[in-house]
């Protein structure tokens, strides 16, 4: 399996380079050369516990390690994880929650980077090398980042977040731990901002060489890979082709379902969520994809103006047509603004939904109310945008609603929604334990150069 670049202007690699690469070099996304048709496995794999199956799915897209020890990475990853079933799905009656919060940091990134960063420790140990991972994060990437990589000795990180910008532990997670080779910093900015210096930093390769970057945003395809294993998992467990419903910010979760599609795994529609931020559910909506201000409302991971990962679904929407993909994203980074003008829509396959501010509030209240169920701001609103469509979903077909992070990352928000009936359900020992007075981080202005230079001053040379 080699990887090629959304812009087509990369030599294809291996995942292995991949991996380590981040952004390809033309400034594109990385993308499999392929999506291996599964349809013909499917049956065999509805017996396999959940760290079996997404072993089955890595091992389809990695052929450059060997299988022993990619199982090893796969399994042990799953090790950090407190629930029996890792992902568990609970039925509530008119709707089912995929709870993919059972991580060390109780949010869904987990998922993915506490395999990703034993990915990253097993290749620099055969290597020799040491990399410095750079990402940005609008709330739960980073802290699961660091607890992907904390303490090990071949990594360093560098978390860019915008300073207030996240809820005050979702900053803690990141600011509080003690390990060296962890570094935070909180940005006068909007998460646009963070993501726009962090591909500018990538895109200036003789810094990136010079300092040996990596990155851990869902820019990285492990990402995306490590992710759709929960939903061809889900998939394996649906009579019918399965309706999910993805609350949406940088477009990666979402994309990772629509991946599994090309594989030739049953799934009948998807809901997109958004918060205020409604950039993509008004592309979806219009074809046409235009930056606004940000916005920050109770669901802060959201509060994205710019969705990275939305390049890797234009590259298949153009028929992988990488000059279409860089004409579209060149017109957007110098207007603000782009559109898909073919005249056959985004994809019928979509329905896009954003819930105002007033609405998750209400959501959150009403799905205690019914159900006895307790959603963070984001899983709320997933599951509002569900609801809100509904009568499009085949009969009998209860929609799957992910359900993004635990509600005690959120306890202001759920507790002011539903009332301190909620109170205990806004707590939880991995938060408990975080100490104030331990948290670290750097605060730096808006600015490329003022980040490069604090990164070439931390940098690992290892």
């Amino acid at each position: 399996m080699r990887y090629v670049s959304t812009r087509g202007d990369t030599v294809p690699m291996p995942f292995s380079q991949a991996v380590l690469t981040g952004l390809a070099p033309d400034g594109g996304l990385l993308v499999p050369e392929r999506f291996p048709d599964v349809a013909d496995k499917l049956d065999a794999w509805r017996e396999l516990s959940y760290v079996e199956l997404a072993q089955e799915i890595f091992r389809l897209y990695v052929d450059d390690i060997p299988a022993a020890d990619l199982d090893a990475i796969v399994a042990d990853a799953f090790t950090a994880f407190d629930h029996p079933d890792i992902v568990p799905l609970v039925d509530l009656g008119d709707f089912k929650v995929l709870e993919l919060f059972h991580g060390p940091t109780l949010s869904f990134k987990d998922v993915a980077l506490q395999t990703l960063g034993r990915v990253f420790d097993y290749l620099l140990g055969k290597s020799g090398q040491h990399l410095n991972i750079v990402g940005a994060t609008s709330g739960d990437t980073g802290s699961a980042a660091i607890y992907g990589v904390r303490g090990r000795e071949n990594l360093s990180i560098f978390v860019l977040y915008p300073n207030g910008g996240t809820s005050a532990l979702q900053e803690l997670q990141m600011t509080a731990v003690p390990d060296a080779n962890v570094h935070c910093l909180a940005i006068d900015g909007s998460f646009d901002d963070c993501q726009s210096i962090l591909k500018s930093t990538f895109g200036d390769l003789a810094f990136k060489a010079r300092h040996r970057l990596g990155a851990v945003n869902s820019i990285n395809w492990a990402r995306v890979l490590a992710q759709m294993s929960y939903y061809v998992h889900v998939c394996l467990r649906s009579e019918g082709p399965a309706v999910f419903a993805v609350p949406t910010g940088n477009f990666g979760n979402i994309f990772a379902a629509i991946a599994v599609r090309g594989m030739g795994v049953p799934i009948g529609r998807f809901v997109l969520a958004t918060n205020d931020n409604d950039i993509l559910a008004r592309f979806f909506r219009t074809g046409v994809y235009r930056r606004g201000a940000v916005h920050q409302t109770i669901s802060p991971s959201m509060d994205i103006q710019v969705a990275s990962n939305l390049e890797r679904f234009l590259w298949l929407r153009f028929g992988r047509n990488p000059e279409r993909v860089k004409r579209f994203m060149a017109e957007f980074a110098t207007s603000g603004e782009a559109a898909v003008v073919d005249g056959k829509g985004v994809d019928d396959s979509v329905d896009a939904v954003a819930v105002a501010e007033t609405d998750t509030r209400t959501a959150m209240r009403d799905i205690h109310r019914r159900y006895g169920y307790v959603a963070d701001p984001h899983s709320a609103v997933g599951i509002e945008a569900a609801r809100r469509v509904a009568s499009k979903t085949p009969d009998g077909t209860k929609p799957v609603c992910i359900a993004t992070a635990h509600p005690a990352k959120f306890p202001d928000a759920v507790i002011e929604a539903i009332g301190s009936s909620a109170r205990d359900a806004a707590r939880h020992p991995r938060l408990d334990c975080l100490d104030a007075a331990s948290a670290r981080r750097a605060v730096l202005p808006a600015d490329i150069e003022a980040v490069k230079n604090y990164i070439g001053d931390h940098a690992s040379r290892q």
